[in-house]
């Protein structure tokens, strides 16, 4: 085994969490596509919280294979579905201010909802995890170890997300369950070898956790059998006013960076680090999404470089003013991509027959930053063989009356 910078770390979050994550692979007990070692933690403490997630049939994929719905409670009302049809987060029921609860992210009833022509055009990616690599990669190619390797293009010229089928379009081993946490889904993936043009079979086990602490906790890991680009991050879309604020416009944000990667017209970044202070992009203070949004052409949809790089750290807060929901969202990933629904344009509806207009949700993928394989001076996302991918994000949620 070999480490490198993706250090991993026990620390303790101020939700009270404890978890063992980096945001670089390191040393660990080797898994495989089971998730032996994920799977072991779900399993910790069940007799002392034998609850566990109630399972339901969420409709048959195209290829009619059929998927399921996985629902994690606690105590204190929040309720959180998952589908092993891309891992896809598809609500997140939070208690507002007054103790209602509301469903706090964008999706769609069932799975032919993820499998829609017009979603499928439109691509936003409701909820699913992002994988073999988030984010754009410059030209659908990279160089490594001395070899060129092309990828499958799904953005113009450039792969987006993992490519045309990526880790959000593949059903997922799931095994519900419960840890001294809360109650688990723990899901396992085997990208094989030349899947969208990428190296190595890739085992990918992804555990989420509804904690007592009223978290959303995301961890993630993965090991190969040859050399990789690797990240993984979650494409939930939230707004803490859904059914009450028609957009996001007036949620308040803070991020923890002082700068943010500069992009070209295809989002692309430049590899310029800019400062934030006195631009649209600084949020080291709160501010409202729609205060500025109109001086940024297109909208918010850049990484932020978190001013903290490795363990467990706040990256951003969020308060919605008319539910006084919160949300703090805290990562050892190095970057937070914070998009705003730009390319919402309503043709989408969603549960309950919502319509998802511009602005309807916001994104905070966790990350490393865009097209690292071809940005030396950026993080390394490569995954080597004896090395193992450690990731945590949590999302925790409470009010501000």
């Amino acid at each position: 085994m070999t480490k490198f910078n993706r250090a991993a770390l026990v620390t303790t979050s101020v939700a009270g969490l404890l978890t063992f994550a980096g945001c670089q692979p390191s040393a660990s007990t080797e898994q495989t596509a089971t998730g032996s070692a994920a799977t072991a933690d779900t399993t910790l403490a069940s007799a002392a919280n034998p609850a566990a997630p109630t399972t339901a049939s969420f409709g048959k994929t195209q290829d009619g294979a059929e998927v399921q719905l996985y629902t994690l409670t606690n105590a204190h009302g929040l309720k959180v579905s998952i589908t092993n049809y891309g891992g896809t987060i598809t609500s997140l029921l939070v208690p507002d201010k007054s103790g209602k609860p509301g469903d706090v992210v964008l999706g769609f009833d069932n799975v032919s909802g993820y499998q829609s022509s017009e979603f499928l055009k439109s691509g936003p990616y409701f909820g699913a995890l992002i994988g073999r690599y988030g984010n754009r990669i410059k030209g659908g190619k990279f160089t490594l170890d001395g070899k060129e390797y092309t990828l499958a293009k799904n953005n113009g010229e450039n792969t987006l997300h993992g490519g045309k089928k990526g880790f959000d379009k593949v059903v997922w081993q799931a095994q519900p369950g419960t840890s001294a946490e809360g109650q688990t889904l723990t899901l396992t993936y085997l990208s094989k070898d030349g899947e969208e043009g990428y190296p190595g079979n890739l085992n990918v086990t992804v555990v989420y956790t509804l904690t007592a602490d009223d978290a959303l906790k995301i961890s993630y890991s993965a090991t190969t059998d040859k050399a990789t680009p690797v990240n993984l991050t979650n494409h939930a879309y939230f707004n803490l006013g859904l059914g009450q604020t028609k957009d996001v416009l007036g949620h308040e944000v803070t991020i923890a960076a002082d700068r943010y990667n500069v992009v070209d017209a295809g989002l692309i970044p430049t590899g310029e680090l800019r400062p934030v202070k006195g631009t649209p992009f600084d949020f080291t203070t709160p501010h409202t999404i729609g205060e500025r949004i109109g001086q940024v052409p297109g909208g918010y949809d850049h990484n932020w470089i978190l001013n903290q790089a490795s363990g467990l750290h706040t990256a951003a807060t969020v308060y919605e003013p008319t539910t006084g929901r919160t949300m703090t969202v805290q990562t050892t990933e190095p970057g937070l991509q914070f998009y705003t629904g730009n390319f919402l344009d309503g043709t989408l509806k969603g549960k309950g027959g919502t319509v998802y207009g511009k602005h309807a949700g916001f994104c905070m993928e966790t990350q490393h930053f865009p097209d690292s394989p071809n940005q030396p001076k950026f993080p390394s996302t490569i995954l080597k063989p004896g090395q193992t991918l450690q990731s945590t994000t949590i999302y925790t949620f409470g009010v501000k009356k």
